[in-house]
């Protein structure tokens, strides 16, 4: 059975959760645990059981963002595309319960100099990376606050402080509560990454949270028995206006393996309504 760290989070609370599910490869040779037609089931088992209000994915390719959405239920919405030149394959599809979140607007840019042009590159990366930025409105509270989910490059350090620099621009011209999920591939604290902290635009909630149902595992684990200290490299950030209640990083199996190479990140938080 699939682990629940937050079994009921209510309003005016929200479960957020950042998820690199690992892209689906089909070589034969390819080690067992990691084969999309083995493990696709243990990653339905996790997400039915947790169910967030809010899903940040990463690497999902277009059969496994239907399969992602399927298993989180029917009233789950999902916005974003592939990050290729004609919006086809990998993703960081945001996923959405409907019933407490509605969708007001989306975008997808590209993180290069170029971002309205799908596939394209130039900050040291030579994959095109993506992200999705959403325009989200609370029914229960009408809070109303914007969502970025993606996927820092894995190869070149340039890249990913020209990306945490962009991200803290974007922040910087906010007008409402922000959140953030990602795959960042790097330690979440590491000087590469000083700039999305920059000016205390974001915090990090895993350092901030009072309530830690979790010791701080590396969510790195490709497979194998999670480690203590070893790198944090997926994220849920927010911007100090949005209360951090609690957070967890899950180091259990689904069954005997895990759905993906990387362990989920989770949070509860709370977005501050106008009033507030």
């Amino acid at each position: 059975m699939a682990g629940i760290l937050f079994p009921t989070v209510d309003a005016p609370d929200l479960h957020v959760m950042s998820f690199n599910v690992r892209r689906r490869f089909e070589r034969l040779t390819w080690p067992p645990a990691d084969r999309w037609p083995l493990r696709k089931q243990r990653l339905r088992t996790f997400l039915g059981a947790n169910r967030p209000h809010l899903l940040g994915s990463q690497e999902a390719m277009p059969d496994q963002a239907r399969w992602v959405q399927d298993s989180l239920g029917t009233r789950y919405g999902r916005v974003g595309l592939g990050r290729g030149k004609d919006r086809g394959g990998e993703g960081t599809p945001l996923f959405y319960d409907r019933d407490r979140i509605e969708l007001e607007d989306w975008e997808q840019v590209m993180l290069s100099d170029t971002p309205t042009v799908p596939g394209s590159t130039g900050w040291g990366n030579t994959i095109p990376r993506v992200a999705v930025i959403a325009q989200l409105r609370d029914r229960a509270t009408d809070a109303r606050f914007t969502f970025v989910n993606t996927h820092f490059d894995a190869f070149s350090r340039r890249a990913r402080k020209r990306s945490a620099t962009w991200l803290h621009d974007l922040v910087a011209d906010r007008t409402r509560p922000l959140l953030f999920t990602a795959d960042v591939n790097a330690p979440i604290r590491s000087d590469e990454l000083a700039g999305m902290f920059a000016a205390g635009l974001l915090v990090d909630t895993w350092s901030y949270a009072p309530t830690r149902r979790t010791a701080e595992w590396g969510t790195f684990n490709n497979y194998a028995r999670p480690k203590l200290g070893a790198r944090r490299i997926d994220a849920v950030l927010a911007t100090p206006d949005v209360g951090v209640r609690a957070v967890g990083i899950d180091p259990r199996p689904t069954g005997t393996q895990w759905p993906s190479d990387h362990l989920a990140v989770q949070a509860v938080l709370r977005i501050p309504t106008v009033a507030a």
